[in-house]
C-alpha cells in the first residue's frame, strides 16, 4: 500500500499531463514576449517609425498585459478557469496571425495589444489553475513549471528568430515560399526583411493552435467546481490528481468558501487582506525593477555592443539557454528550500551582477566584454533561480479562496505595469547612461533583500487553505 507521504511527494501522470497542458499558456507567454526582440528593428525600418512610435509598437503587448491581468479575474470566476484559458489561446492565435498579415503600423500595434491581453490573462489564470489542482507538497514545483515554460518559450522564440533570419534569404526555398505566400495576401511587393519579420511573428500560430486543442482534454479546477456546487466532480478531479486526502481537502475548501459566502461578495481592497496585498505588490514590483524584461526585450541591441550585429541573435540564444537551465534547477529545489530563502540568495547574487555590469559600462571603451556579458548572463541565472521561479508560486499561494483570482490579477497588474515602464524607458536611459540603469537595478535588488529578510513569510508545504491560517487571514 502506498503511504500518504509517498503519494504526496510524487506527481502522478494525470496531474503531470494536466499541468503541462495548462502551462502551455506560459510557453506562449514567453514566446510572445521574446519573439519581438528579433524583429523590432525590422519593424522600425519597415514602417519608418520614430523612437516614440517604435517604443509604442513594441510595448503594445505590454500595455495589453495590464488590461488582460486586470480584466481576467471576472471571467475566470464566472465561467471557470478552463474556458478562460481557451479564450487566452484564441487571443494568442488572433494576435499571431494578425501580426503576420498586418498592413499598417496601427494594425500591428492593435494585434500586439491583443497578444498582450492573452499574456496578461495567462499570467493570472495559468498559475491560478495549477495551484488549485496541485496537492500541497508538490505545488511549488508544479506552479514553477509555468515559469519553466515561460523561459522555454523565450528560448524557443530566440531559436526560431535565429533560424528564420538565417534561412529567410531571397533565393532560398524558404524565402521563395514565404514571398509567394505573401503575394496571396497583398498586391504590394515585400522585401525579404519584411517577409522575415512577418514569419517570425506568425510562427506563434502553431503553439497557439496546439494549446487551444489540448485544453479540451483537461478538467476544470476542483476549487472552482466546489464554488459552483459541483462537489462530486471536484472530488473526482482531486482523486485524479492524487490528492492525499480528498474528503479533508473538500471539507477545507467548503469551510473557506462558506466563510466567504457568509460575508457576501468580498472586495480585495480591505484591511483584512492588507498583508497579502502588500506582499503581492512588492514581490511583483521587485521582479520587474530587477531589469529582467528590459534585457529580454532588447537583448540583441545590448549584445551588438559586444559581438556585432551578425552574432547578436545567436548570442540571445545563450540568454535563453541560461534562463532555461537555472529555471529547471529552481523547479527542483523550490519545495525543498522554500520561497523566502531563494529570494534572499538570488537577490544578493543579482546585486553583485548588476554592479559588475554597471562598473564595466562606466569604463567605456576600456570595458571588458567578457566580464560585461558574464555579468548579464550571471544575472539571468540568478533571476531564474529566484525571482523568476518564486513570483507566480508565491502570489498564487498568499490569497484566500474568496479573493484569489482578484489577488492574482492585482499581482499581475503590478508586474506588467512595472514591466511596461521599465521596458519603455530602458532604451532611452541606457543610450544616455547605461551605468546608471544597471546601478538602479542593483539598488533595487538591495531593497528586495531587505524586504525578504524583514517581511516575506515562507509559504512552502501544506494546503493553500492552511497558508491562509498561517498568514492570519482565514477568519474575520
Amino acid at each position: 500500500m502506498v503511504s500518504t507521504t509517498t503519494r504526496t511527494k510524487n506527481v502522478n501522470s494525470a496531474l503531470l499531463y494536466i499541468v503541462i497542458v495548462s502551462a502551455l499558456g506560459g510557453f506562449l507567454f514567453g514566446f510572445d514576449s521574446g519573439v519581438i526582440s528579433g524583429c523590432e528593428q525590422a519593424i522600425q525600418n519597415e514602417f519608418q517609425l520614430s523612437g516614440f512610435w517604435h517604443g509604442f509598437t513594441v510595448s503594445g503587448a505590454l500595455i495589453g498585459t495590464i488590461f488582460g491581468a486586470l480584466s481576467v479575474g471576472w471571467p475566470s470566476d464566472r465561467f471557470g478557469r478552463k474556458p478562460t484559458l481557451m479564450l487566452m489561446a484564441l487571443l494568442f492565435l488572433i494576435s499571431a496571425a494578425g501580426c503576420a498579415f498586418a498592413g499598417t503600423q496601427p494594425v500591428l500595434a492593435w494585434m500586439r495589444f491583443i497578444g498582450g491581453l492573452a499574456i496578461g490573462g495567462s499570467s493570472v489564470v495559468v498559475p491560478l489553475y495549477i495551484v488549485e489542482v496541485s496537492p500541497g507538497p508538490v505545488r511549488g514545483r508544479l506552479v514553477a513549471m509555468n515559469q519553466f515554460n515561460i523561459v522555454f518559450g523565450i528560448l524557443i522564440s530566440y531559436v526560431s528568430n535565429y533560424f528564420v533570419a538565417k534561412f529567410m534569404v531571397s533565393g532560398t526555398w524558404l524565402g521563395q515560399a514565404c514571398e509567394s505566400l505573401a503575394k496571396v495576401f497583398t498586391s504590394a511587393p515585400m522585401t525579404t526583411e519584411e517577409v522575415m519579420w512577418r514569419v517570425m511573428l506568425g510562427v506563434e500560430c502553431i503553439p497557439a493552435v496546439a494549446f487551444l486543442l489540448l485544453l479540451f482534454s483537461i478538467p476544470e479546477s476542483p476549487r472552482w467546481l466546489v464554488r459552483m456546487g459541483r462537489k462530486t466532480e471536484a472530488g473526482a478531479v482531486l482523486d485524479l490528481v492524487g490528492d492525499p486526502d480528498t474528503e479533508k481537502t473538500l471539507a477545507e475548501i467548503d469551510e473557506t468558501l462558506a466563510e466567504a459566502e457568509r460575508v457576501g461578495t468580498v472586495p480585495l481592497f480591505q484591511l483584512r487582506y492588507v498583508k497579502p496585498i502588500v506582499l503581492a505588490f512588492f514581490i511583483a514590483f521587485f521582479n520587474q525593477v530587477s531589469g529582467i524584461n528590459a534585457i529580454n526585450y532588447y537583448a540583441p541591441r545590448i549584445f551588438e555592443n559586444f559581438v556585432g550585429a551578425q552574432s547578436a541573435l545567436a548570442a540571445t540564444i545563450g540568454v535563453g539557454t541560461v534562463n532555461l537551465i537555472f529555471t529547471m534547477l529552481a523547479f527542483l529545489i523550490i519545495d525543498r528550500f522554500g520561497r523566502r530563502v531563494m529570494i534572499i540568495g538570488g537577490s544578493i547574487a543579482m546585486t553583485v551582477m548588476h554592479f559588475l555590469v554597471a562598473w564595466q559600462l562606466s569604463l567605456g571603451e576600456q570595458a571588458n566584454a567578457v566580464l560585461a556579458i558574464g555579468g548579464i548572463l550571471g544575472f539571468i541565472a540568478c533571476f531564474a533561480i529566484s525571482s523568476g521561479a518564486v513570483i507566480w508560486v508565491f502570489i498564487s499561494e498568499i490569497f484566500p479562496n474568496a479573493v484569489r483570482a482578484k489577488g492574482q490579477a492585482f499581482g499581475c497588474f503590478t508586474h506588467w505595469f512595472m514591466c511596461t515602464l521599465i521596458s519603455w524607458a530602458f532604451p532611452a536611459v541606457a543610450e544616455r547612461a547605461g551605468t546608471y540603469a544597471f546601478g538602479f537595478f542593483g539598488l533595487m535588488m538591495v531593497c528586495q533583500i531587505i524586504f525578504a529578510l524583514r517581511w516575506m513569510p515562507e509559504t512552502k508545504g501544506g494546503t493553500i487553505e492552511d497558508i491562509e491560517q498561517r498568514l492570519g487571514i482565514a477568519r474575520s
